[in-house]
């Protein structure tokens, strides 16, 4: 349903409450400045309970860089753009499978995404301006054949709740940044 398998769902959430260890996933990136605002990133090892997932060996490469008017040579989608492509990818997997948990067959799903920034902050200009995001606003364009506007309000509100994205997002996540060499 809506692209999930459900059985393997179910076998997922049995497995995680026998063994709460495979809750623990952790996800890797190496990065490499190019050059001005441009870099380049491919993914590494997927971590299970600590161990890597040997099925997980497809890597990623992705690039960012900044609008030209915004001191980049726009060669690529911006850390901004990034952040919302993070929380419409988050967003679209927990709708998905929240809603097949549901038994809510989705028959579309479409995410509008703004991200405010005060430049302020990043250009040193006022050190009472946050250098981050100010605000995200989603607009959520839902339809379903098999269910109420309010069960797709209710569904909203669940994912709101249980997208890790949006969790990192809104909560205080410690960042913990070493100079390794030198």
């Amino acid at each position: 349903m809506n692209g999930i398998d459900t059985e393997a769902l179910s076998a997922t959430l049995d497995a995680v409450g026998r063994d709460p260890g495979l809750a623990d996933v952790t996800f890797g990136l190496e990065s490499e400045w190019l050059d001005g605002c441009h870099q380049r990133a491919s993914t590494t090892d997927l971590r299970q309970n600590g161990e890597v997932v040997e099925t997980h060996t497809t890597r990623y490469t992705m690039e960012s860089d900044e609008p030209a008017a915004l001191l980049g040579t726009d060669k690529a989608a911006s850390p901004a753009e990034y952040v919302l492509q993070a929380l419409a990818g988050c967003y679209a997997v927990t709708f998905a499978a929240n809603a097949a948990a549901r038994g809510i067959e989705l028959d579309s799903l479409r995410l509008d995404m703004r991200a405010d920034l005060d430049l302020h902050g990043f250009l040193g200009l006022d050190e009472s301006v946050r250098p981050g995001v100010q605000e995200v606003r989603v607009d959520v364009h839902a339809t379903s054949s098999n269910s109420s506007r309010e069960q797709l309000q209710e569904l909203t509100d669940a994912v709101q709740q249980r997208s890790p994205i949006r969790d990192t997002l809104a909560s205080a996540v410690t960042v913990k940044t070493i100079l390794v060499g030198g």
